[in-house]
């Protein structure tokens, strides 16, 4: 059950309540529990979550302001949108031509605090890594990764603008993480990266960040190859157990 319901009737917990739900199910959303199709209903929102129907209100038409929702005209039904696989291509794609701005600006404005942060995580990943951990702790300390080169651009409309399209991504990294040995290449490139900033090279910074994201753009461009070669030989098998 959702905390913060004795503040539900007063105007500052209740703005708080309605984030934090629109919070919940936006990752529920980007993770895959609510899918493309899937219809939302306020009464059984408020049911799980134990809230008024009020905040779930104000999370839903939050939600179709992000795109993720979409209200069907007459019936009033919310079926969630979701992100497209078009989507995150479009997202990789803007990230490869201002991503590397950020690390840039990181290496020009780092502080000495910030840098040893940075490395501490690098230092983290690599533990992970090497040990095998899973997907999900992965996407955990790659997030702190970028968030402190985002911090350390001392830009906020960058960090906004890629706080939002790494979150937006979170299917397709889990995905990448997945795959065999992407996990060691990532840490390379987060390892170079740090170096980078660290050393207060802004031109290797940014030339290494962009490849980095280009790389990962690749491995993802790489899986929907494999995934629309695996569609198509099952179909082609089923259309052949049927002519038999």
């Amino acid at each position: 059950m959702i905390s913060l319901l004795d503040h539900e009737n007063d105007n500052e917990g209740q703005n708080s309540l309605g984030n934090k739900i629109f919070r919940k199910l936006q990752d529920d959303i980007l993770n895959g529990k609510y899918e493309p199709g899937d219809v939302l209903t306020e009464t059984k929102l408020s049911e799980e979550l134990g809230v008024s129907r009020t905040p779930i209100r104000e999370a839903l038409k939050q939600l179709e302001l992000e795109g993720l929702v979409k209200t069907t005209p007459g019936s009033k039904r919310v079926i969630v949108q979701g992100i497209t696989e078009q989507d995150i291509e479009d997202i990789y794609t803007i990230r490869m031509m201002i991503e590397g701005l950020a690390a840039r600006w990181a290496a020009e404005k780092i502080t000495p605090e910030e840098a040893k942060m940075l490395k501490e995580v690098v230092d983290f990943e690599e533990f992970y890594t090497m040990k095998g951990g899973n997907a999900g702790n992965l996407i955990k300390i790659d997030s702190k990764f970028h968030d402190l080169v985002f911090k350390a651009s001392k830009s906020r409309p960058l960090i906004h603008i890629l706080s939002t399209f790494h979150h937006y991504v979170q299917s397709a990294r889990r995905a990448s993480f997945s795959t065999p040995g992407r996990a060691q290449k990532v840490f390379e490139e987060h390892k170079a990266i740090a170096q980078a900033i660290i050393d207060k090279d802004p031109d290797l910074a940014e030339k290494l960040t962009t490849q980095h994201v280009k790389n990962a753009r690749d491995n993802l461009l790489m899986q929907k190859k494999l995934r629309e070669m695996k569609k198509n030989k099952k179909s082609k098998i089923d259309s052949e157990k049927q002519e038999e």
